[in-house]
């Protein structure tokens, strides 16, 4: 049985992924929930796609109609450095958190064993080693020829001390419906793994913190173009030789049910923000307008989720 608590300690991770290298990527995500813990975290967040990277600027050779051999090598380098959701990495990471009696979210290109189909997908994992797995309902733009669309694990919620916690990647944010559905099962906390540090975003965080009435918990990466792997193809690494000294900037904060952020924003370095969160604003928030309770209109509005 869950004991409920009127406070989170948080510590969301804006960290650097060890690029292309899955194993160094366990080893870092260990070593950080254990420096959490220590610190007294009892919820610990990492971005998308943390193991093995975000593989930002590479086309992977793909062109309309025709792909290289080149960037055929680049994605199954990414590929080998892919993970399962049931494999020895990710148990190693599900033990940590045991360990530590920690919760832990954590962005992983995902392997399916069967099809061999990559996908963006987030793991949650409970002290008691449960995981609960999720997976990109859409990736975005041209991270469509090298994640697949979810075909399961649509909008998992997991049953935490602090309420109901779910999670969206990303651009997954700005699609309505998908909102709602987490917004439905009633969660307090609502982690947004994702690699975007544009100015709109901050607007983006604020407003779906205050339209569920939710704590937003905005975790960004922050790397550089001196990271990626030097074994790269030649013309992968002329497309990086044209992106910014800083690739992504991060921006990572997070966001009470008010839209206001709690401590601080962190931009253009690696960086823990650790903060105690009051879950009581959560309900309190919702005295006026609870998105899919008092607020709604079930006879004129509803939405159908198909999660088989």
């Amino acid at each position: 049985m869950i004991i409920r608590k009127s406070t989170c300690k948080i510590a969301v991770i804006q960290g650097a992924p060890v690029m292309f290298d899955k194993d160094a990527c366990v080893k870092k995500t260990i070593k950080l929930i254990n420096e959490c813990a220590e610190k007294g975290a009892e919820l610990i967040v990492f971005p998308e796609l943390f193991i093995p990277c975000y593989p930002y600027g590479m086309t992977f050779g793909f062109t309309v109609g025709a792909r290289t051999s080149d960037g055929r090598k680049d994605w199954k380098l990414y590929y080998d450095n892919s993970i399962l959701a049931d494999g020895p990495e990710m148990a190693e990471i599900v033990k940590a958190a045991k360990d530590n009696k920690v919760y832990v979210s954590i962005g992983y290109s995902e392997v399916d064993p069967v099809t061999a189909t990559l996908y963006n997908s987030n793991m949650m994992i409970s002290p008691e080693g449960e995981k609960m797995n999720h997976r990109k309902l859409k990736p975005t733009g041209s991270e469509r020829v090298v994640f697949g669309d979810a075909d399961r694990d649509y909008f998992p919620v997991m049953d935490t001390p602090w309420g109901p916690m779910g999670c969206l990647i990303c651009w997954e944010s700005y699609m309505p419906l998908a909102r709602v559905a987490l917004y439905q099962k009633g969660i307090s906390l609502y982690i947004s793994a994702n690699t975007n540090d544009n100015a709109e975003w901050q607007d983006t965080v604020r407003h779906i913190a205050i339209e569920g009435h939710c704590y937003f918990i905005n975790c960004d990466m922050f790397f550089t173009k001196d990271m990626y792997p030097q074994g790269l193809s030649e013309p992968s690494k002329a497309e990086i030789a044209k992106l910014p000294d800083i690739v992504c900037r991060g921006g990572s904060n997070i966001i009470d049910p008010f839209g206001h952020v709690v401590g601080e924003t962190i931009w253009d370095k690696e960086g823990i923000i650790f903060a105690e969160l009051d879950m009581e604003k959560v309900p309190a928030s919702r005295m006026e307008h609870d998105v899919c309770g008092h607020y709604a209109r079930p006879d004129a509005l509803k939405l159908t989720i198909d999660d088989r």
